[in-house]
């Protein structure tokens, strides 16, 4: 199902924490940080907090800015985004900031937390999940009935370690300050516990008076059929490759991507690509690649349209080029139609031989973007 971007949004000491043990809130962040975090804020449609924030910080999570405020209104959108917190407990201060400021409000919670929250007087839209929180349901919650297609996750540090552990975040916004806190006690942002692995990618660095602001988001593909954020951002590369093939009135348009299992990029390619005029995406982007290479039996096809089963052109149709190549998950925006092969079943041939194939039908409109002119 599709999910929102999810941007998680902290920032900490040098030594990692999120706050001190004071009786007041460590500030971290330098005013011209806070005025980005209010950008931010203004440019999502939902910004989200745990239980735990709202008791420790009793924050208000407002978009400061009038003129910021007065943009979304004059864009369509309410004045401030939804405001959604998590608690399994339901138990809240039905007092608390985050209910009586601000737009709407959404409670998302257990069956029991929702009776608890009702019976306390809670000012928001109360959301049973079920027995137990589920995160992707949650979000999935929060895109199909709530319209959220970008999400702020400001806090706790739990909350943020769930949503990397599972996967589920698109980026880490992370503000370094120039503090150190040392106790131990302390909140920390992460703690232990089995996240995704590979590297996280830096795609940006600013300074912003003393303090650092780094964006950094997944790489490493998700496992079998379950899809990790970065899953969503390599399927989006190989569209945005399909952009770069020449036309043709003979051949579809696509995109593709090898990916390792800890992230690295192995290979890129599209149709067409270079001298040759029947090269297919995923057959430029393998011959890029070293078939002895160890990392390809774990690795990740990403293409924007499914692999083809028959072809014309050459001997080898691209998926049988990737089950030669070792490789065991496809992820794909869009199936094939019946444009230039009838019955096309590329996803049929992959799984066939014990290949999980992933379609992300919500990329399907960008895969087909540089096809249009076929179907006129």
């Amino acid at each position: 199902m599709p999910l929102p971007y999810v941007l998680l949004s902290a920032a900490v000491s040098l030594d990692g924490y999120l706050d001190d043990t004071g009786p007041e809130r460590l500030l971290l962040s330098s005013p011209a940080d806070f005025d980005r975090v209010d950008e931010v804020r203004a440019s999502v449609d939902a910004i989200l907090v745990g239980a735990g924030t709202i008791r420790a910080d009793n924050p208000r999570l407002l978009v400061n800015s009038a003129e910021r405020r007065a943009a979304r209104v004059a864009a369509g959108e309410a004045e401030y985004p939804l405001k959604v917190t998590v608690s399994g407990s339901g138990e809240l201060d039905p007092a608390a900031r985050f209910w009586h400021t601000g737009g709407e409000k959404v409670f998302l919670t257990t069956d029991d937390g929702a009776r608890r929250a009702r019976a306390l007087g809670i000012a928001a839209d109360l959301v049973p999940l079920g027995p137990e929180l589920d995160w992707r349901a949650a979000l999935e919650y929060l895109h199909d009935r709530r319209g959220v297609r970008r999400l702020m996750v400001e806090g706790g540090g739990r909350v943020h370690s769930q949503l990397l552990r599972e996967e589920l975040a698109d980026e880490l916004q992370l503000v370094l300050a120039p503090v150190f806190v040392g106790d131990p006690d302390a909140p920390r942002l992460f703690g232990p516990g089995g996240y995704q692995g590979g590297r996280l990618r830096l795609v940006e660095s600013r300074r912003i008076e003393d303090v650092v602001l780094m964006r950094y988001r997944p790489t490493a593909p998700g496992t079998g059929a379950r899809v990790s954020a970065a899953d969503r951002h390599w399927l989006a590369l190989a569209c945005e490759l399909a952009e770069l093939c020449p036309p043709s009135r003979t051949a579809f348009s696509v995109g593709a991507v090898v990916v390792a299992a800890d992230g690295t990029e192995l290979a890129r390619g599209h149709s067409r690509e270079g001298d040759d005029p029947v090269v297919h995406a995923e057959e430029a982007a393998l011959a890029k690649v070293d078939p002895l290479d160890p990392r390809l039996t774990a690795a990740t096809v990403y293409s924007s349209l499914e692999p083809c089963a028959r072809r014309a052109s050459r001997p080898a149709p691209c998926a049988r080029l990737i089950l030669d190549a070792g490789v065991r998950r496809v992820v794909t925006a869009w199936r094939e139609p019946d444009t230039f092969v009838p019955g096309a079943d590329g996803s049929g041939v992959l799984a066939a031989e014990g290949a999980v194939v992933v379609v992300l039908p919500e990329y399907e409109e960008r895969a087909k973007a540089p096809n249009h002119h076929l179907s006129r």
